[in-house]
């Protein structure tokens, strides 16, 4: 899965490292400016009875605000820059393969609830990217969300999140 920079063949084409740097660093300015601000409403003073609530927070802001505009500077106008490339597009793709499933079942659990979703999530991750059988995905998927429904919601009497929908009310818990 390695790439071997020095070998023959097509140049890599890609997002350039310096640009990837640059968003962060973007990031980061945005990051540090919500804090400092935030921790000025807070009170980032010094009180009659010590620091204020936003001392702290805001002198933390201030060295994630400063931290970032250097990153920025010398991503973009630095003599050292870096201009080899960070991902290629198919990286990416892989990256993406495995990303936006993720964030689409982070937000089917507020609808699904943890169980359903992942039951969902498991079959389907088997399915597309590991090239299983739909009956032996379906199969794993249940199983795991079975045993963990046991253990949390029976052994353990700790309840996971059902989800708005509550697909599972019929069973009681």
């Amino acid at each position: 899965m390695e790439h071997d920079e020095t070998s023959e063949g097509p140049a890599r084409t890609g997002i350039s490292t310096h640009l990837v740097e640059a968003a962060v660093a973007v990031a980061l300015l945005v990051i540090g400016l919500v804090v400092v601000f935030e921790a000025r409403k807070l009170g980032a003073g010094w009180t009659t009875d010590g620091p204020g609530a936003g001392y702290f927070p805001f002198f933390i802001g201030v060295i994630i605000t400063i931290s970032g505009a250097g990153i920025l500077y010398q991503s973009l106008l630095g003599k050292n820059r870096n201009t080899a490339v960070f991902v290629d597009s198919v990286q990416l793709k892989r990256v993406l393969s495995v990303l936006v499933p993720a964030t689409v079942y982070v937000l089917a659990i507020s609808i699904l609830g943890i169980y359903v979703a992942s039951a969902i999530y498991i079959a389907l991750f088997m399915v597309v990217l590991g090239k299983y059988a739909w009956f032996k995905s379906v199969f794993a998927a249940l199983a795991v969300n079975t045993l963990f429904f046991c253990m949390f919601e029976v052994w353990f009497k700790v309840p996971l999140f059902k989800g708005a929908l509550d697909p599972l009310r019929f069973l009681g818990y």
